[in-house]
């Protein structure tokens, strides 16, 4: 696991890999968490935008580069690094399709493997103290 600059807490890479969804919150003005996938490569998260929204957490974390990720009853504060590395985005693309394959998530991790969500894709860091 290359978890140089981006280590998150052992518990967290251990929730990620029980539980499909984990909650973001992006800004200062946000009062509640969205569940969303995140996928772990090579001890690195990553997210990717389904809505592709003006107004997301994915939007927000790019004006105000912070937030928090929650995971069981702990939180973390983050930041966003959006993610333009195109060999980097085909491992998270695995990451996903291999991640989410039950037949009701199927769509979606097809979905959000297409090309055009490469552009919507953040890393996530653990924010310094």
């Amino acid at each position: 696991m290359n978890t140089k600059n981006y280590s998150f807490p052992e518990d967290f890479y251990q929730h990620l890999a029980r539980h499909t969804l984990t909650g973001i919150k992006a800004g200062k003005d946000r009062t509640t968490f969205l569940n969303i996938w995140m996928v772990n490569v090579d001890g690195r998260i990553f997210a990717r935008s389904w809505g592709k929204s003006n107004r997301s957490w994915f939007t927000t974390l790019l004006d105000e580069k912070n937030g928090q990720i929650k995971y069981g009853d702990k939180v973390l504060n983050i930041t966003g690094v959006p993610c333009k590395d195109a060999l980097l985005n085909e491992k998270i693309d695995q990451a996903y399709r291999t991640r989410y394959t039950t037949p009701e998530n199927l769509p979606y991790s097809i979905g959000i493997t297409q090309p055009d969500y490469a552009d919507y894709t953040m890393e996530f860091r653990v924010a310094p103290l």
